[in-house]
């Protein structure tokens, strides 16, 4: 019996991320992978600002950084006959548009990469071995037995055939799309799998000829006659610049998956490309279908599922990896916490409140994306189902005729709706958590003022993720107001005003509650400054006032000015899990 406090199942981004975070906090803990290593093939890759935030708290964004492309490259996403052939139009994505920038560079410190998975978990795994995670390869879960004090999984070591056991106080299931552990414990779901077939292919070539003056992540490819499947089109993804691709091509889900061979790998790219001469070199094959399936519950006792276990659905949005990322670092905190006896295990139910709307959320937008390639096919007649009624629409797309005119105004229009996919801000970063861990202040949730999928909008409402703001330090040096919080404990924001008041208070709550509470003051002479006021312009509290900020960065309370000094103590109590204080109750 081999015990440990903390048994991930799974090496994807989810349980990487899982392991790092609870490595980072001191927490003992195990992965078992049952492959010998880690990705390969590059699927998942968009990476976020909240996933590099994350990342940044736990001290390796500039290594994921240093392996993505930068988002200027990601930007022009196109939509073409193939990459030789007509370019139909163009988006500008991920933020690069002019009148979208400044919302994303107001919005973070961090700045969204492409991260193909193969590059990605070496970087997160390789960080949380190095800080104190055992790694197990080649060593597959078989099942599960909790009881009151634990976990005890049996796994199977696929070299020697030996099966043993590990005890661990939580179980953690993030074993992918398959999930073996959400199986085991019996977690509801809802949606179904196999809405669609696709297969991806991955190549090398230099096509930098075709590509390197319109940059981009995918490539959207529009061939009358062709198939159509899986995820609404042709993609030609970037891997790597200019020279690695992916091409994700549909099959028909009611028959039965392709064998895809060289040869036809090689015809099929060679169709997307539009250029016979260009030497192709095959370097995989693989199918896989679409889904729309997701998680109402993700625990049962001590074990806990994330990443693809409990949200399924196609790449659209590039929400996956980014929401499994968040999933882990969402829940490490709490059981470091929880396994610290520093807070009650009733916090650990937070987890499941909070993620299982996000996985239905990103679920529901994924596949909605798909949908929304309609109106680009009904612009081109390629709804029709015909192929010489598509080519007769693609033909329409040139004509100088009324129709044409018509046709072209309809392409545009599908096009820039497609933004909900490609400049998707808000689902990415409105992250307004409600449950138990948050302690409501009394005021109601702020409204959007703006589209919430296309934009973010900042607020220190608890539940919310801490704005960003530049800040400066006593050298004068800007620090970001999310570098203020995070490392795994609470932190207190005040202004000089209320300096005092919340130092005494913090003493109280930290030493009540045998955390650490650290207090950072924000003004002139003090150790981090607001020379731009774009921090007061953001807190939406006084410079008496205070925010509670969690280890995930998410406000857990927050109080308009000093008044509220006296009840911390009973807002960090509520957000361990030790009861819902009367004064909390009727303020919410």
């Amino acid at each position: 019996m081999i015990e440990t406090d903390v048994l991930v199942v799974g090496s994807g981004p989810a349980g990487s991320t899982a392991a790092l975070a609870l490595s980072t906090y001191g927490i003992r803990n195990i992965l078992v992978t049952k492959y010998r290593w880690l990705a390969d093939t590059p699927r998942a890759h968009i990476t976020n600002q909240r996933t590099m935030e994350v990342f940044r708290d736990l001290g390796i964004e500039r290594e994921v950084a240093q392996q993505g492309a930068p988002q200027e490259l990601m930007g022009d996403t196109v939509f073409c006959t193939s990459l030789a052939g007509e370019e139909l139009g163009r988006l500008q994505s991920w933020g690069t548009h002019p009148n979208r920038q400044a919302d994303y560079d107001l919005a973070s410190p961090s700045k969204m990469c492409d991260v193909p998975q193969t590059l990605l978990e070496p970087v997160v795994l390789g960080a949380a071995a190095a800080r104190g995670t055992r790694v197990r390869f080649d060593t597959e879960y078989l099942g599960l037995e909790q009881d009151q004090d634990g976990v005890t999984a049996t796994v199977r070591d696929r070299l020697s055939g030996n099966e043993y056991r590990i005890r661990a106080k939580y179980l953690i299931g993030a074993d992918g799309g398959r999930s073996k552990v959400a199986e085991d414990i019996g977690l509801p779901f809802e949606g179904r799998m196999g809405v669609a077939g696709s297969m991806n292919i991955v190549f090398k070539a230099d096509l930098s000829r075709y590509v390197a003056h319109r940059p981009s992540v995918l490539y959207w490819v529009l061939q009358p006659g062709s198939q159509i499947g899986g995820i609404g089109m042709g993609l030609v993804r970037m891997v790597r610049p200019w020279d690695e691709w992916l091409i994700v091509w549909g099959y028909d889900i009611d028959g039965p998956p392709p064998q895809v061979d060289e040869a036809e790998a090689t015809r099929i790219a060679r169709s997307l490309i539009g250029d016979e001469t260009i030497p192709i070199s095959i370097q995989s094959t693989s199918t896989w279908t679409v889904n729309h399936l997701y998680a109402t519950r993700y625990a049962q006792g001590r074990v806990f599922c994330m990443g693809d276990a409990v949200h399924r659905h196609p790449p659209s949005n590039g929400l996956g990896s980014n929401t499994s990322v968040q999933d882990a670092y969402n829940l490490a905190w709490k059981l470091a916490f929880v396994l610290k006896g520093q807070a009650d295990p009733a916090l650990l139910d937070s987890y499941d409140a909070e993620r299982a709307p996000v996985g239905r959320q990103i679920v529901t937008r994924a596949n909605k994306s798909i949908e929304e390639f309609g109106p680009i096919f009904s612009a081109l007649n390629f709804d029709a189902g015909d192929p010489e009624a598509m080519r007769a629409g693609m033909a329409e797309h040139g004509a100088d005729t009324p129709a044409g005119e018509a046709c072209r105004a309809a392409l545009s229009r599908a096009i820039a709706a497609k933004s909900y996919e490609f400049n998707c801000h808000g689902v990415e970063m409105n992250r307004r958590y409600a449950s138990a861990a948050v302690a409501p202040d009394g005021t109601p949730e702020p409204a959007y003022p703006r589209d919430p999928e296309l934009y973010y909008a900042a607020t220190t409402w608890p539940g919310a993720r801490l704005p960003h703001a530049w800040l400066t330090d006593r050298a004068g040096r800007r620090i970001s107001t999310l570098d203020l919080v995070g490392r795994g404990r609470f932190t207190l924001l005040t202004g000089i005003r209320g300096e005092a008041a919340w130092r005494e208070a913090a003493r109280g709550a930290a030493a009540e509650h045998g955390i650490a509470l650290p207090v950072v003051a924000i003004g002139p002479g003090r150790e981090t400054a607001d020379p731009f006021g774009d921090w007061a312009a953001l807190r939406e509290v006084t410079e008496s006032g205070a925010i509670l900020v969690r280890p995930d960065g998410h406000v857990a309370w927050r109080a308009r000015d000093a008044a509220g000094a006296a009840g911390l103590g009973a807002a960090v109590g509520q957000v361990l899990g030790k009861g819902r204080v009367p004064a909390l109750r009727a303020a919410e």
